[in-house]
């Protein structure tokens, strides 16, 4: 059974940073791109980042300059480190997974987490 598990979330004022941590289990993920979309009540779950198994990055436009994907192969593990945070980044942040290439369509999504919340205070 695949698990993917977020960590990190919280509550963080304006300009802050919070870095989120996704742990994947119940397979192996060589070959698998890793990413993290986002949610705000109300909107549609969209691309923020995804990371290639071997490194190759895309960034969301809302994310491009402030946040920074990474991953671990080793470990099965991808990051999501976010500075300079804005209150319009307030969302549930979900660890996503697939197959191949990195993707940046929600429906293209394999294997989901379970989300963890980041509200950012003016």
């Amino acid at each position: 059974q695949v698990e993917l598990v977020e960590s990190g979330g919280g509550s963080v004022q304006a300009g802050g940073s919070l870095r989120l941590s996704c742990a994947a289990s119940g397979r192996t993920f060589s070959g698998y791109a890793m990413g993290w979309f986002r949610q705000a009540p109300g909107k549609e779950r969209v691309f923020v980042a995804a990371i290639s198994w071997s490194g190759i990055r895309a960034y969301g436009d809302s994310a491009k300059g402030r946040f920074t994907i990474s991953r671990d192969n080793t470990k099965n593990a991808v990051y999501l480190q976010m500075n300079s945070l804005k209150p319009e980044d307030t969302a549930v942040y979900y660890c996503a997974s697939r197959y191949g290439t990195i993707w940046s369509e929600a429906r293209s999504t394999e294997y989901w987490g379970q989300g963890t919340q980041v509200t950012v205070s003016s």
